[in-house]
């Protein structure tokens, strides 16, 4: 099982179990955002297919508390694999990664989670045998930008995903 420790933050790969505590901090962070766009919120059957082979989460916890946690999805050659739209054969799309949702709460925010999460997600990618990763973002959450960009992601292009809400959308080629 991974765990690891980042800031007196326990990190490790999270199970069916959590999938109530990602479903309650989600809920609880979207919240408060200033626009519910900002963040396409996801149901329990999401999770659960991304814990059970359709990808990884992970979660932060602080005194046993889960305050924070990330996506990462396999999108395989189902219709909702964006990497059409980059121009990925078909014949590649099992290659392909999702730095999908991360919600970190904000008594924790300012420690490098994120980032942290984003360079743990790319490693699963690379060590599951992805060659292209994909990300979506709002573009007035400058927070999640600048990580993407500081991890060489590149914008791509601008539409609207989830039910109309507006995202930039980013790449990065893994050797």
């Amino acid at each position: 099982m991974f765990v690891t420790t980042i800031n007196n933050v326990e990190i490790r790969r999270l199970s069916r179990a959590d999938v109530p505590a990602i479903r309650a901090l989600m809920v609880d962070v979207v919240s408060r955002l200033a626009s519910p766009d900002l963040f396409a919120m996801d149901d329990e059957k999401y999770l659960d297919d991304h814990i059970e082979g359709k990808g990884e989460i992970y979660g932060a916890f602080q005194n046993e508390e889960l305050v924070a946690y990330s996506v990462l999805a396999f999108p395989g050659s189902s219709e909702s694999n964006l990497a059409r739209e980059f121009g990925v054969p078909e014949s590649d799309l099992t290659l392909v990664a999702v730095l999908d949702a991360t919600i970190v709460h904000e008594s924790v925010r300012g420690q490098g989670l994120q980032q942290y999460f984003h360079t743990l997600r790319e490693e699963r990618a690379r060590e599951n045998g992805c060659r292209y990763v994909y990300a979506t973002v709002h573009p007035q959450n400058v927070v999640s930008k600048n990580n993407l960009e500081a991890d060489g992601f590149t914008h791509q292009f601008t539409r609207l995903m989830y039910n109309g809400k507006l995202r930039h959308c980013y790449a990065k080629h893994l050797q």
